[in-house]
């Protein structure tokens, strides 16, 4: 991967890396002090999340989507070694009540911090999509392992046998992933185009910093590079 004179602020694809004007920047000052929820409902303001570390922040669509809980599996793979050796924090935000955290949290094996952002706030001030988007030279996620069809049929049994019967976020809203940190200052974003457009986890890590790579083929294999 070459290296770069200044950090990323611009949206960055899986297939390229698209240059764009300041319209193309975001500005985490506009949501710094938005309030977001941890799993006992205490708020906390965004910015604590990488004002005194680079943090990982990972945008899900709602936590009964089927591609976002694949991979949020293989986020909880991650050692926490290899991210404590590099200084840098991994969060989730999902979009619907803090009640739904913990069972999430519980189904995926994820041990990193978990927050929501019940009103969408963050995700509409910093303009990620709602509605999905396909194109032909999309390139589907690497974490995603179920079909259209069954992965559809996982998400409705888990809400009809969760214990609050309810869409768990807004079934339009589409994610995205910030490295940011310490500090307001951005080194890289992506928003996904449809559920299927996560940002491989391999590639966040290494723009991160993260000087070690995992293999989600099957098990995750540590390569020293």
């Amino acid at each position: 991967m070459a290296e770069v004179a200044s950090p990323i602020t611009r949206q960055v694809t899986k297939g390229s890396s698209e240059t764009g004007g300041p319209s193309n920047e975001i500005n985490l000052k506009d949501v710094e002090d938005f309030l977001i929820y941890d799993r006992r409902g205490v708020s906390v303001p965004f910015k604590s999340l990488y004002q005194g570390r680079k943090t990982v922040v990972i945008f899900v669509r709602n936590f009964l989507c089927y591609s976002c809980k694949e991979y949020v599996d293989d986020l909880s793979k991650v050692p926490r070694g290899i991210l404590e050796d590099a200084g840098v924090s991994l969060v989730v935000i999902g979009q619907s009540s803090h009640h739904h955290i913990e069972p999430f949290c519980l189904l995926t094996g994820y041990p990193y911090e978990m927050y929501v952002d019940p009103e969408r706030c963050i995700y509409q001030k910093l303009g990620m999509k709602r509605e999905e988007k396909f194109t032909d030279s999309a390139h589907p996620s690497p974490h995603v392992k179920s079909g259209l069809f069954m992965g559809q049929m996982k998400s409705i049994w888990r809400a009809m046998t969760s214990p609050t019967f309810d869409f768990q976020g807004d079934l339009h809203q589409q994610g995205g992933a910030i490295i940011a940190g310490p500090g307001p200052q951005v080194h890289f974003w992506h928003f996904d185009m449809n559920r299927l457009d996560h940002m491989p986890i391999s590639w966040l890590l290494q723009l991160a910093g993260v000087q070690q790579t995992l293999d989600f083929s099957d098990k995750p294999k540590i390569i020293h590079v």
